[in-house]
């Protein structure tokens, strides 16, 4: 923190914050694209999530479908309580899917995902949208590629939408304005180190 920073006390800090926030509110946004974060690296979901953060500091409003994370123990879900234009719902088992033995009711919920997702895109209410896994879910046959790329079309030009996952279906790439392919070269899992709180979810 620079000196001139340590003399603006913190209510002063905040307020000028609010006032920013209020200058580039959403009404300033109208060039949304499409966005892809996929590869066998990790890093996609983190990468997604620095969007939103980056975005909430522009007074921008964003919306986070998770796929396949039912589980309440990640994060981002309850630090998204504490962000100012973002909320998040969650569709899926809090147990992990098996892509060998997929259930209905794991199609079901998929489907009822893309469907709150396609909702919240469409509703006018935000400017950025994250889908976070549908590329798994879709490389997993819990639903069509079809049906993401119904919903791709269906983008309203002022909302941002962000798709993550390993696997991204060709026809997905084809359709977005920039992907980026997390790559791994190194991983702490093979050293034994597992997800830690905090960092990895």
């Amino acid at each position: 923190m620079d000196s001139q920073q340590q003399k603006v006390p913190k209510e002063e800090r905040l307020r000028r914050a609010d006032e920013q926030r209020t200058l580039r509110g959403p009404e300033d946004f109208t060039e949304g694209l499409v966005e892809v974060f996929t590869g066998n690296g990790k890093g996609k979901s983190s990468a997604a999530f620095g969007v939103v953060l980056r975005a909430t500091g522009h007074g921008l409003r964003s919306h986070v479908v998770l796929f396949m994370k039912g589980d309440v123990r990640y994060g981002e879900f309850t630090a998204s309580q504490y962000l100012p234009g973002v909320s998040m719902a969650r569709f899926g088992p809090e147990h992990l899917i098996d892509p060998r033995q997929i259930s209905d009711e794991d199609k079901a919920e998929v489907l009822r995902g893309l469907e709150h997702a396609e909702s919240a895109m469409l509703s006018g209410d935000y400017d950025l949208i994250v889908m976070d896994e549908i590329n798994v879910a879709v490389a997993w046959k819990l639903i069509e590629v079809e049906r993401l790329v119904e919903l791709i079309k269906k983008r309203p030009p002022q909302v941002e939408l962000i798709l993550t996952g390993r696997s991204a279906h060709q026809q997905v790439i084809d359709l977005a304005d920039l992907v980026t392919e997390m790559r791994e070269i190194k991983h702490p899992y093979t050293k034994g180190i597992l997800s830690r709180a905090g960092i990895d979810y």
